[in-house]
């Protein structure tokens, strides 16, 4: 069972894995991007403003966070955004750090849930190793619910990747506010909107697709590492 899942995962982009892929990033879209957004607005709310929770954003509901054209650069390409938690840093006992916290606080919540996507893939895997699987529908179920953990790890990670880029408007950018001068960080700022359709360029012509993809397998490597010494 191991290699005939394996081999699914890693040989042609089949029926099945195309159905995982896409229910992955549905629930990336419908739970994952909220629950994002959700840690921006908790860590705000926490640290001392109240916008968010005043904007009705201090919650879970996938509708008061999404954004469509986000969510459509998720399906295409694994990597994208939903609608920007709104923070008033001024509210902060220490706006510089407050802010970056803040911002830190939606990577950190795909981190986790890739690393528990990622849990659940190799505990799957360990334990169908075992059983005798019929063909048929029941291993493409199987292969389906496996490779929907294996995509979602993937997609988790790749989001916190590129989320933390120091590019404004990304999280990323809002870190920089705890290490540059106040000058230098607003001076950035004020090139916002021009900074994005860059990268919105880099993306769409593949130039990030290398460097992003090895920081992502990078930190797979770190999150499959215990499970290969305890489950092989």
């Amino acid at each position: 069972m191991f290699d005939i899942i394996t081999n699914a995962l890693r040989g042609q982009f089949d029926v099945v894995q195309a159905l995982s892929y896409v229910f992955a990033t549905l629930l990336i879209i419908f739970t994952v991007l909220p629950l994002h957004e959700f840690a921006h607005a908790w860590s705000a709310y926490k640290l001392g403003d109240g916008t968010a929770k005043m904007m009705g954003r201090l919650s879970i509901n996938p509708m008061v966070h999404i954004d469509w054209f986000g969510a459509a650069m998720i399906m295409l390409f694994g990597f994208g955004w939903a609608r920007p938690v709104p923070v008033n840093m001024r509210n902060f006992n220490n706006p510089k750090w407050g802010m970056a916290l803040t911002s830190l606080a939606g990577p950190v919540s795909n981190l986790i849930a890739g690393f528990i996507s990622r849990a659940i893939y190799h505990v799957l895997i360990f334990l169908f190793s075992g059983m005798f699987i019929p063909s048929g529908i029941v291993l493409t179920i199987l292969q389906i619910v496996v490779s929907l953990f294996y995509f979602l790890s993937e997609i988790n990670v790749g989001l916190a990747v590129f989320n933390l880029l120091p590019v404004p408007p990304l999280d990323g950018s809002r870190l920089l506010t705890a290490i540059l001068p106040d000058r230098i960080y607003y001076k950035i700022m004020q090139y916002e909107r021009m900074i994005m359709m860059v990268l919105m360029l880099l993306i769409f012509t593949g130039v990030l697709t290398l460097p992003l993809s090895l920081i992502r397998g990078g930190i797979m490597t770190l999150f499959d590492l215990p499970f290969n010494l305890l489950l092989k």
